[in-house]
């Protein structure tokens, strides 16, 4: 059995032809070989694994080729090619800056300069990871690299182009390799798997191209460690679970959790998700990548832009179907939020479950703000206990239309009875509900004592014509709608805050911050509002210029608050917390008593130890 050798350097380059996806770049190093105008010195950067060496290599082969093809590829087959695909060439060094970055490996360097190539034209220098060599080393450089001897060419690879220093950069001729498309790294590990005899899935091989993020040797890597694995089958479902890629199914059943409203089962799946090792940040990316390519599907003008099968591609377009483009736009956005939000997150777990939460909100008719005013949360559990279904009733408001009423009919008035002290006849408001049916007087106390409301307390009856003679006479002199509206906001009364409402609210409104408000965002997560009167809250800070901020947007919070508080103003105090820290420098014999206070031990130490205590 022969030596193994990976696919990597089995399948490397040895043309400019066969580089993948760096087709301008290996076009202009052969314009320039061709023309014979080649400068003294190259910079080739960019991320890693994308044919930065092996350019270099082929480039420095080609240079020194005896008969170059009239496209401007070597030929492979002259002593000078030869001698390089042998690994005996004595004109093209390789040098590793990672390993060789001192002054004293650049000043050798210059001296091996001077001496000619024994065959070919050129000497080339390729020095790989070139922002390793130190500051010394770079000035050592200098001089050689801007004025070499004809017979040099260097060619500087690195991936961290920002570390070399401008008088460097300003003596190369600077190449930027970007990263390899997926369709490309699949394409090409598709090309090896013909040649090796591995059947492969479409799928399978775009997950390794999107876990490669870009770099051909990573994936070729990856290529192989799969072909290991499952012996020559590459399929989609061997693929995920080896490599731990969170299946694609699991956003599916997320999504139509989030469409349909159903917000119980979005938190089982995610459950799920977690307990199959799944981190909560690698779910909320990729269920913002998962509505990115909802929304690129759902456009015929977009969908090339999604790197999947056709099959696959169908699924997504059906489900995209049944999703509105502002919809998708306000998902992406709260997953990104989430995303940016979870590593600075105390509870990770639960803020990707208030987002899930969120999401499962979202509806077309959900508002034009886009996304920056308050979001009102709609009940997650639809069951109501008696008490809420009672108190639902009493301030449901009327939504049939009045307009359809004949103003010579009679006018339904329902009146509903308020708590009022002892000394004080019962207070009954005028309410029309715009539709003939029979008065009901409702006697209830949920609403405590309520505000004055036209000085007076008569009560108002059933009209038979459109001006009732009672207290609420006002009212009935009003379209049926305004009175309506009027009568309903007299009634109402701001409910007590509970504190489970106030840190619900100060959380919200927080998480609704838009992205330039995110360090008042961040400092609200961490601070905790409490409860000190009916309306009343206060929250506690240590530093006092945070304390200046918070004052100074204590209205714009509390505005904020009032939309998750059923419009009910709360009120909000900071206090500054002062720490008095107490120093004994100078009286020993109070710093041991203090030290013992808290730890007795030493006492009986210092006893059996016959030790004094110094002065």
């Amino acid at each position: 059995m022969g030596n193994y050798i990976v696919s990597a350097r089995k399948y490397r380059p040895d043309t400019f032809e066969s580089v993948v996806a760096q087709k301008s770049l290996t076009t202009t190093l052969k314009n320039a070989i061709h023309s014979g105008k080649l400068a003294h010195a190259y910079l080739f950067c960019g991320p890693r694994g994308v044919g930065k060496t092996t350019c270099a290599r082929i480039f420095a082969k080609t240079i020194n080729c005896q008969h170059p093809t009239a496209d401007g590829e070597p030929c492979n087959q002259c002593e000078s090619c030869l001698s390089f695909n042998q690994q005996r060439s004595y004109s093209i060094y390789e040098l590793d800056a990672a390993s060789n970055n001192s002054v004293d490996d650049i000043r050798s360097l210059n001296e091996q300069v001077r001496i000619p190539p024994q065959v070919g034209k050129y000497k080339v220098y390729i020095i790989d990871e070139v922002h390793m060599l130190t500051a010394s080393a770079f000035n050592a450089f200098l001089k050689t690299l801007e004025e070499p001897p004809a017979h040099a060419i260097f060619i500087l690879a690195t991936t961290e182009k920002h570390k070399i220093i401008p008088t460097i950069l300003s003596r190369c001729q600077i190449y930027d390799f970007s990263r390899i498309d997926s369709a490309d790294i699949i394409a090409h590990l598709q090309s090896i798997a013909e040649k090796e005899g591995i059947s492969t899935e479409y799928d399978a091989l775009r997950i390794i191209a999107q876990k490669s993020d870009g770099c051909m040797r990573d994936a070729l890597s990856l290529f192989d460690q799969m072909a290991s694995f499952t012996q020559g089958e590459l399929t989609y479902s061997k693929v995920i679970g080896s490599l731990n890629v969170l299946d694609y199914d699991y956003y599916f059943r997320v999504t139509d959790s989030v469409l349909e409203g159903k917000v119980s089962q979005a938190l089982l799946l995610f459950n799920e998700i977690l307990g199959k090792g799944f981190e909560g940040s690698v779910f909320i990316e990729g269920l913002a990548a998962h509505f990115r390519d909802l929304l690129v599907n759902g456009d015929s003008a977009t969908a090339s832009l999604f790197e999947g099968s056709e099959e696959l591609r169908r699924r997504y377009a059906a489900q995209a179907a049944r999703c509105s483009a502002k919809m998708i736009f306000k998902a992406i956005k709260l997953c990104n939020n989430c995303s940016m939000n979870y590593r600075a997150s105390r509870s990770k777990r639960l803020l990707v479950e208030l987002t899930l939460i969120e999401l499962s909100q979202l509806s077309d008719d959900s508002g034009d703000d886009g996304g920056h005013g308050p979001k009102m949360l709609k009940p997650i559990f639809n069951k109501l206990q008696p008490a809420d279904k009672h108190a639902a009733e009493v301030r449901a408001p009327q939504t049939e239309s009045t307009n359809k009423v004949n103003t010579d009919a009679a006018v339904t008035v329902r009146t509903v009875e308020t708590a009022v002290p002892e000394k004080e006849a019962p207070r009954q408001v005028a309410v029309h509900t715009g539709r003939p049916e029979q008065m009901q007087i409702r006697r209830s106390g949920l609403f405590g004592r309520s505000r004055a409301m036209s000085g007076t307390h008569e009560q108002g009856t059933v009209a038979e014509s459109p001006a009732p003679q009672s207290a609420g006479s006002a009212l009935a002199n009003m379209p049926a709608e305004n009175a309506a509206v009027s009568a309903a906001k007299a009634t109402e009364r701001p409910k007590a805050i509970s504190q489970a409402d106030l840190s619900q609210a100060w959380t919200s409104y927080a998480l609704q911050l838009p992205e330039n408000e995110r360090a008042l965002a961040d400092r609200m997560k961490i601070i905790t509002p409490n409860l000190t009167g009916e309306n009343t809250f206060q929250i506690s800070l240590d530093n006092q210029l945070v304390a200046e901020l918070f004052t100074k947007e204590s209205k714009r919070i509390c505005d904020g608050m009032k939309a998750f508080l059923g419009n009910v103003m709360p009120i909000m105090k900071v206090e500054v917390n002062k720490v008095v820290v107490e120093r004994h420098i100078s009286d020993r014999k109070k710093q041991y008593e203090i030290l013992i206070e808290k730890n007795p031990i030493i006492e009986k130490l210092r006893k059996e130890l016959n030790l004094e205590l110094a002065r």
